[in-house]
């Protein structure tokens, strides 16, 4: 990976484990925020690559997640190469850390940042922070006394924290998107919005399915939707998840919400115009017009 690549380092993850990786001819590389659809969109192209509604192993183990320190890296490594089909690699490096392949094509899904914050906000108390030291080689990252939902987000909104420290923040948010937005015209570069998968599942598989070059047989299709769909998916957490070992205390509340609108129910007018206000620092007008737009 060429030095100038910016390293992404936190107590869970290494985007430098990229260095060295190879790649082939057809790789999907899903690169998001967390709590911004990577599940659900790892499903999908899982689903499209092997055209069968039930998968042949469990997702996180199809379609690992390379740079999350869980996992040696050789283990990662190992299991992409035995995979004689085409490969779905996840990561939450932004694509400036990730090196760009002319033979892969990469998928960056963006939510509305609010809705990402709260869904990030329970998600905090659903992971066992004692398994992830444990498998990390890592110290228990200790947890103050957190605020409610309400002053929680209005404090993550305000936030000016480094976004290539705290990736997940607000400008961390849309430090991954801007450099994504920027690249949106390259012909392996492919933006998807949350939003749009859940307003038309269907329609945003096809897209998805046409850019990939992959074709499926009408006769499956249906099935292929129905085991994307969030209620199967939340149905089948345990199979879904499975290959996380131990971190989540409860495979199905991963899957909590998976309608927009989460952010905006719980602020008042006058805070969403401050977040817009904020927002509008950290990303272009152009950019936020497409995020914002029908979330």
């Amino acid at each position: 990976m060429p030095a100038e690549f910016v390293r992404y380092r936190s107590p869970e993850e290494d985007s430098d484990r990229w260095r060295g990786f190879s790649f082939r001819d057809g790789d999907i590389v899903i690169s998001t925020r967390s709590k911004s659809g990577t599940t659900w969109v790892q499903m999908i192209c899982a689903l499209l690559v092997h055209q069968e509604p039930d998968l042949p192993e469990p997702l996180a183990a199809l379609s690992p997640w390379l740079d999350w320190l869980v996992t040696p890296r050789d283990e990662v490594y190992e299991r992409l190469a035995r995979q004689s089909y085409r490969r779905v690699i996840k990561t939450h490096t932004p694509l400036d850390g990730v090196p760009i392949d002319h033979r892969a094509t990469y998928i960056v899904v963006a939510r509305h940042p609010l809705d990402m914050a709260v869904s990030l906000y329970h998600q905090g108390d659903n992971i066992d922070r004692e398994r992830v030291a444990e498998l990390t080689g890592g110290e228990v990252q200790t947890r103050r006394a957190r605020p409610n939902l309400h002053d929680w987000l209005l404090a993550w909104i305000d936030s000016d924290a480094d976004p290539r420290a705290e990736l997940d923040s607000l400008p961390g948010v849309m430090w991954h998107l801007r450099d994504a937005w920027a690249r949106r015209q390259a012909p392996n570069i492919l933006l998807v919005r949350y939003a749009d998968l859940a307003r038309d599942l269907d329609g945003q598989m096809r897209d998805l399915a046409a850019r990939l070059g992959i074709a499926v047989d009408d006769r499956r299709w249906s099935s292929l939707v129905e085991a994307a769909s969030f209620e199967q998916m939340r149905t089948r957490s345990t199979r879904l998840v499975t290959a996380l070992p131990g971190v989540l205390k409860d495979e199905q509340a991963f899957f909590r919400r998976g309608t927009p609108g989460a952010g905006r129910e719980v602020l008042t007018p006058a805070e969403l115009e401050r977040y817009e206000r904020r927002a509008a620092q950290l990303a272009p007008p152009d950019l936020l017009g497409w995020l914002h737009d029908g979330g």
